[in-house]
This record gives C-alpha cells, sequence and structure tokens, in this order.
C-alpha cells in the first residue's frame, strides 16, 4: 500500500480510508472517538506495521539494498564475506636516560599509551643492549580499526614500565589499522561478483580472491606479464607493501585454485614515494598547531595502500585538506603536478612538511 509519493501510507492515511470504505459499505458515518472509531485505528496501525516489515523484507532480499547480517548472507552467496577491523602496527623506541652495564628485557606485550590513552602493545620481546640508550621494538595498537592510525610522536607513557626503562615514543606514525568492513564497502564488492563473473581464469578471479582477504586492502592482476601462461597478481595492504608472511599465504591460496598450466606470481607493489608540502592557515579562533597537526594526520591517512596503481591527482590533495576542520586557506607547494602511478605501483608519502601559511 503505498501513498503518493511511493512510500507506505501514514497510518493517519490508512485510518481515514478505513472509514471512507466503511461509509459507503454500511451508509453511517463512524463518530470520532467512538469504540468503533478506536478499533478502526487500531487495525489501521497493524496494517501499517504490516506493510512497513513488508518493505524492509523486500529491501533485505536484494544485494543492492540489504544491510547488516542480511547483506553478510548476500556475500556468502558468492563466496565472500565481510572484512574485520585490522589493528595499525609499528614500532615503539624505549630509552634511558644512562647507559647500562647488562641488557634491559623488554617483554612481548609491554603496553604504551597515547595523551587520549589509545593503547598499544609490542608484539615480540625486546632487549636495550648494555650500553645503548635506545632501541625500537615492534608493536601494533591493542585494539583493531583505524584509531590506532597515530601520527609520530604520539605515544608518551608506558602502563608498566619494564624495569629500568625511563620512557617510550614512537619515532614513526603507526599505519595499517583499518575498521571491520562497512555495508558500503561490501556491497560493492558484492555487486561486482556480477558485473565481473570470476570464471577462474579472468582477472576478476584473481583480484576477487585477493581481496578476500582481510589484511588486502587492494589488489592489480597482470595478465601475461612474464609471458604467455603467467599471471602477476599484485597486492597492497592500508600500512603499504604487504609483507612475506602475507605473501606466501595469498600464494598458496592461489597455487590451489590456479587453472592448469599457468605460472601465478604475488607481489609487493613498487612503492614511490611523493613528498607533500603544504602551508595552511588555521581559521580564526582555532589552535593552529592543532590545525596543523589534523592536515598531517589526514594526509598521512589518505597515503594508504588503497592507492595501489592509483594516480596522486592534486585535486584529490586539495579535497582532502579542504575538509579537515579548522582550515581556513591553504597552499599546496609540492608536488606541483599530479603524480602519474602505473598499475603495479604504490604511491607513499614521502617527506610530509606542513607549515604556518604567512
Amino acid at each position: 500500500m503505498k501513498g503518493e509519493t511511493g512510500m507506505t501510507k501514514s497510518v493517519e492515511e490508512i485510518y481515514a480510508e478505513m472509514l471512507e470504505a466503511y461509509s459507503q459499505r454500511t451508509g453511517t458515518r463512524v463518530r470520532e472517538g467512538c469504540d468503533l472509531s478506536a478499533r478502526l485505528y487500531a487495525v489501521a496501525a497493524q496494517v501499517y506495521g504490516l506493510y512497513a516489515q513488508g518493505e524492509w523484507v523486500e529491501r533485505q532480499c536484494f544485494p543492492q539494498t540489504a544491510q547488516g547480517e542480511f547483506l553478510d548472507h548476500h556475500a556468502q552467496l558468492r563466496g565472500l564475506s565481510r572484512k574485520a577491523a585490522t589493528p595499525s602496527q609499528g614500532v615503539i623506541r624505549f630509552f634511558v636516560t644512562m647507559a647500562a652495564e647488562t641488557d634491559r628485557t623488554i617483554p612481548a606485550g609491554t603496553v604504551c599509551m597515547t595523551a587520549d590513552l589509545r593503547r598499544f602493545e609490542t608484539t615480540e620481546d625486546g632487549v636495550l643492549a648494555a650500553g645503548e640508550l635506545e632501541t625500537d621494538v615492534p608493536a601494533q595498537a591493542a585494539e583493531p580499526g583505524s584509531a590506532g592510525n597515530v601520527p609520530a610522536g604520539s605515544i608518551v607513557s608506558m602502563a608498566v614500565a619494564p624495569v629500568g626503562v625511563a620512557g617510550c615514543g614512537n619515532p614513526r606514525p603507526f599505519t595499517g589499522g583499518g575498521d571491520a568492513e562497512d555495508d558500503e564497502a561490501l556491497r560493492a564488492r558484492v555487486l561486482d561478483t556480477y558485473l565481473r563473473l570470476p570464471n577462474g581464469a579472468n582477472a576478476a578471479f584473481y583480484q576477487q580472491g585477493a581481496l578476500s582477504f582481510d589484511e588486502v586492502a587492494a589488489a592489480a592482476v597482470i595478465p601475461r606479464a612474464r609471458g604467455k601462461g603467467t599471471v602477476d597478481v599484485i597486492v597492497s595492504t592500508l600500512a603499504g607493501a604487504p609483507d612475506e608472511e602475507l605473501l606466501g599465504k595469498l600464494k598458496d591460496y592461489f597455487q590451489s585454485r590456479r587453472e592448469i598450466a599457468v605460472d601465478v606470481e604475488v607481489k609487493a607493489p613498487e612503492e614511490v614515494e611523493v613528498p607533500v608540502s603544504v602551508k595552511v592557515a588555521a581559521s580564526q579562533g582555532r589552535d593552529a598547531e592543532q590545525v596543523r597537526q589534523g592536515v598531517r594526520q589526514a594526509l598521512t591517512d589518505w597515503f594508504g595502500g588503497r592507492l595501489l596503481g592509483k594516480s596522486v591527482l592534486l585535486a584529490q590533495l586539495n579535497d582532502v585538506i579542504f575538509h579537515c576542520g579548522g582550515v581556513e586557506n591553504y597552499q599546496i607547494t609540492a608536488p606541483a603536478q599530479d603524480v602519474a602511478i602505473t598499475a603495479t605501483q604504490l604511491p607513499r608519502l614521502g617527506t610530509l612538511s606542513v607549515e604556518a601559511m604567512e
């Protein structure tokens, strides 16, 4: 039952139609406020609920409009699943004020925090060697998600300091953290399996297979990359180039599924550093340094693994900076023009300079 706008009619519209139908069939009018009018209004509310439920069911029946777990069911029918959140990764530098004569152990699981209490923990044992003032230990965010992507210098304290360690920090940004795949991203992958049907031999088969891994942010397929009967699959993660462990998993995955007599190689992309220099003017009443820090974070986040094979356009950089809170005006001084990127390349943020605009 649709109204003039194409949407489900309101309870009042359904009630009015019921009163009119009753009047036409009985020749009498229902008096407002009587017992019968109350009963008819209650029925109208139930009818409205049925139609609303019917519309909801209709939306969940198609991948174009399904949501949540119902979209997950559509994805499963296409051999896909929603990607889980991934933690950001980086290194934490532990330091002392005076070198010791013996090694100091920094156990795996040592928790360090930012000023706003975002937690990071070391992923393996570290050692501050005798005579040394500092050491870097691999670490990741304690909670998966994009909130763990923090710039250099964000980590400032330890939950429980290892014996003899004076302080900690992160000399480089933590990157690669991603939120769980949202409905629109999953929907795009589901619909892509209809638009480009994987047949076990085409580019869609290899690309969609690579993207089924939670860690993979983008994938490119190069047929006949090394001659006839060869396929190269280039993959990137949110943090950038994949590690050897992920490349090994992907290679095993394709080796068990590839077409006969085809040589499949899974490779990391060639990284192309793009230096970025920006001058920023903060809006009146805003903390200028905080605004510039927001621009640094936005640019760092934008240069992620999803840029595989995509050129760096000045128009896109302008859009990223323009939408940073508190930016009144800005000027991009580098790069001077668009940076062309090939299908096997991944643009990476090089030297980043965000200064005050005079």
